[in-house]
């Protein structure tokens, strides 16, 4: 490749060279030695062009370069050396010229690459040597610098990292790693320094995986460039018919050159090429890493995509959804009971349940005395009181179930959830509701996924078939495929692929042979090395799903541009060669009006490298749109509040009633109202700035009415709380609104994250 380049430099100088000595020799009044300049500026291109000709001849390929050679030869044929020192010129420069778009499109691919360290600084015992990453094992302890690349993937061991991420998944914002958090290699310290305990070695670590991908994605040649190559062939035959014709319309053989001159075809051969180049390095820097430009293409015609369910559309593991307790009993409480028992446990869901506990900042207490019932539950003392958390049937071993623990299952069944029961001194307290929920970003990359036209969207899982349906029917998918293990899953593809061009996209070991059985696999989540990102022809190094969208968006820009440089090109040579043809163009002049058509051409197929217009009107940056997202933290907090409200008014008595209720308007007023004043005060004017739809605010601000109304309900029914008796009419009441506000808000501040995401995201591309 290097030899090549410096080929084509080499012979667009020989032709500058003799371009400009032969003009030099004109001037001096020695045509005589301007045409032998012109000549020997022309034969070496010649030569070049034609032993570039026979190789692809040997490999059974015939291109258009043969119109460039019979353009440059019939000119010296004719006596017309001036015109084939200027095709000459104009061919070995539009190599040139390749060679520059694509090195600026590769730019991006190749810093990647550049940036991988070569050393790592060891740690043994109080000793610190430098060795080569290829030396580093499992279980080495490495020191990090300031400003230093992460040379493996490992788990930070000092009290905290700041890590810059943006290299490796496109998110533009460093992010803090306590101890024992995962850090990928190819991040950046942006930090202090820090200890690294290395969990794979260098050349099986994540940005190792991305160094082989960005190398495919360098070689590899889209389906379409060559289908470019075979439409261009049809330049070749209609090029000789209107050189024939212009000769039998003038009977002069230089107005056939001009129309050769003319049809230089290099806007054919060079913006297919620079286009899906240009779209593979835009993707990059977005996260998203095209294993070559066929990839890029197969996304761009994709028609249908399938899913996978855990880890793609969820989060990929249990999160507490609820704590349901008995009455008179606390929800914290239950939970830090709970919590502090599981930390004895090695179970799946412990850490769930512990990590749950100290997001909530509840103080744990040291279990006792643990014994571990293998997939029931587990009991042990807590300063004094024998705690139980378990199963139905190790917790409630009579037949008749209270009212609250039938709510709990039942809640848990709608939910598909697992139940955990905490019991103390034997007696229940409360339930533990733990399931898979959806990714924050998964409805708005389903919406990004319709929008960029995929019109067939199936989830294929493992999972049993309620979870599934759950899930389906709340992404509103077209079809949902339970039960499958990944045999059954290479099978749905095939099924998808014999109808149209079919996108799969998972994160784990098994989605890996639907990811290679694909048109397109892609695979999710910053595991370069992974056997799903090995599998999978796009990679998305951000752990999103709405990256899957972008990358088809991506895609279908560079195809489009691509296809719009090669019609544009040939239309604008038809043009050239036409007028040849009757006789408004010489052969110098063409090869002029070609050259420009090549530079055009070229730097249209580098527009791929932008994100395409956005109508005009204000931006913000990254941070601006992270910061949109305030105080949800705090406003769910309230909200869960709200909801153990609703359940404990069922079985409160008129007094409990009563302060229920006061409690419950106080929440509503002091945060839910505040918050959504301050919204529509000073969030909403911003987003309109950036928004180019302003309906979908009207929307939304139609739902910050509605909630201030209700909750001017809720202070009627405290204000008349003095004077009226609580009774069970007036409670239901009180319930009711209570939980339209709290399940409005909820879903309102759902919308709200969607589109604050959307402005977060606009700002970082």
């Amino acid at each position: 490749m290097l030899l090549e380049r410096v080929l084509r430099w080499t012979l667009v100088a020989i032709a500058i060279a003799g371009l400009i000595a032969g003009i030099l020799a004109r001037a001096a009044g020695r045509p005589d030695v301007a045409d032998v300049a012109w000549e020997l500026g022309t034969a070496p291109v010649i030569g070049g062009l034609a032993i570039s000709m026979i190789r692809d001849l040997l490999s059974g390929r015939l291109g258009v370069d043969a119109i460039a050679l019979l353009s440059m030869s019939a000119a010296l044929a004719l006596g017309q050396p001036l015109a084939g020192v200027v095709v000459a010129l104009m061919y070995s420069g539009g190599n040139v010229l390749e060679d520059i778009a694509v090195a600026r499109a590769e730019r991006d691919l190749r810093s990647l690459v550049d940036r991988a360290p070569r050393r790592a600084r060891r740690k043994t015992g109080e000793r610190i040597e430098e060795v080569p990453v290829e030396a580093v094992a499992v279980g080495d302890v490495l020191l990090v610098r300031a400003g230093e690349i992460v040379p493996a993937d490992g788990i930070v061991r000092s009290a905290l990292a700041t890590i810059d991420e943006s290299a490796v998944t496109g998110e533009p914002i460093p992010v803090e790693k306590t101890r024992g958090t995962a850090v990928l290699s190819g991040s950046l310290n942006a930090g202090e320094t820090f200890e690294l305990a290395v969990t794979a070695p260098a050349g099986e670590s994540t940005y190792a995986g991305i160094v082989r991908m960005v190398t495919a994605a360098q070689t590899a040649k889209a389906p379409f460039v060559r289908m470019a190559d075979r439409f261009a062939l049809i330049l070749l035959p209609l090029t000789l018919a209107l050189a024939f014709l212009a000769w039998r319309i003038s009977g002069d053989l230089t107005r056939s050159l001009a129309v050769l001159v003319a049809a230089t075809p290099c806007p054919l051969i060079l913006a297919a090429p620079v286009a899906f180049i240009a779209g593979v390095a835009r993707a990059a820097r977005r996260g998203i890493l095209a294993k070559g430009g066929g990839a890029l293409e197969g996304l761009a015609r994709a028609h249908t995509v399938l899913f996978d369910k855990t880890g793609t559309l969820t989060v990929g593991g249990a999160r507490l959804l609820s704590v349901e307790v008995a009455p008179g009993e606390d929800p914290d409480e239950v939970l830090r009971l709970g919590a502090s028992l599981e930390q004895a446990s090695h179970h799946v869901l412990a850490k769930t349940v512990v990590a749950a506990a100290l997001d909530r900042g509840l103080k744990l207490g040291a279990p006792e005395q643990v014994k571990e019932m293998m997939g029931s539950g587990l009991s042990g003392s807590i300063n004094g009181r024998r705690i139980t958390a378990g199963s139905r049937d190790m917790i409630l071993s009579k037949a008749e179930l209270s009212p609250w623990e039938q709510r709990a299952i039942r809640r848990a069944s709608w939910r598909s959830a697992l139940v955990v029961f905490i019991a103390v001194e034997g007696r229940p307290i409360g339930a533990l509701l733990l399931a898979d929920e959806l990714r924050p970003d998964t409805p708005r990359a389903i919406r990004m996924l319709r929008d960029a036209g995929i019109v067939r969207m199936v989830m294929v899982t493992g999972d049993r078939a309620a979870a599934a349906q759950a899930i389906g029917a709340a992404l509103d998918l077209d079809a949902v495929l339970a039960d499958r293990v990944p045999s059954d899953k290479v099978e749905a593809v095939r099924s998808e692929q014999r109808l149209h061009p079919t996108i799969m996209v998972g994160d784990g070991i098994n989605d890996a042979p639907a990811l290679a059985v694909a048109d397109i696999g892609v695979a999710l989540g910053a595991r370069g090395a992974s056997a799903s990102s090995e599998a999978a022809d796009v990679v998305i190094l951000a752990d999103r799903l709405d990256r899957v969208g972008e990358a088809i968006i991506i895609a279908q820009r560079a195809r489009g541009i691509a296809l719009q440089s090669i019609v544009v090109g040939m239309g604008l040579s038809l043009v050239a060669m036409v007028a040849a043809t009757i006789g408004w163009l010489d052969p110098v002049p063409a090869a002029i009006v070609q050259e420009v058509i090549d530079v055009a051409v070229i730097l249209n197929a580098l527009r791929a490298l932008t994100p395409g217009f956005i109508g005009g009107g204000a931006r913000i940056s990254a941070e601006q749109g992270l910061a949109l997202h305030h105080d949800h933290q705090t406003l769910f907090k309230d909200l869960d509040r709200l909801r153990k409200i609703v359940d404990a008014l069922d079985d409160a008595t008129p007094e409990s009633a009563s302060a229920l209720i006061a409690e419950a308007q106080r929440l509503v007023q002091n945060g839910v109202v505040m918050h959504e004043r301050e919204d529509e005060d000073s969030v909403y004017p911003k987003l309109a700035e950036v928004l180019r739809e302003r309906h979908g605010l009207s929307a939304m601000s139609r739902a910050h009415r509605e909630i201030l109304h209700l909750a001017r309900l809720l202070d009627r029914i405290v204000d008349d709380l003095p004077s009226e008796k609580v009774d069970r009419y007036l409670v239901r009441d009180a319930q009711r609104v209570i939980e339209a506000i709290e399940t409005l808000v909820r879903m309102h501040t759902a919308q709200e994250e969607d589109i604050y995401e959307a402005v977060a995201a606009q700002a970082a591309a």
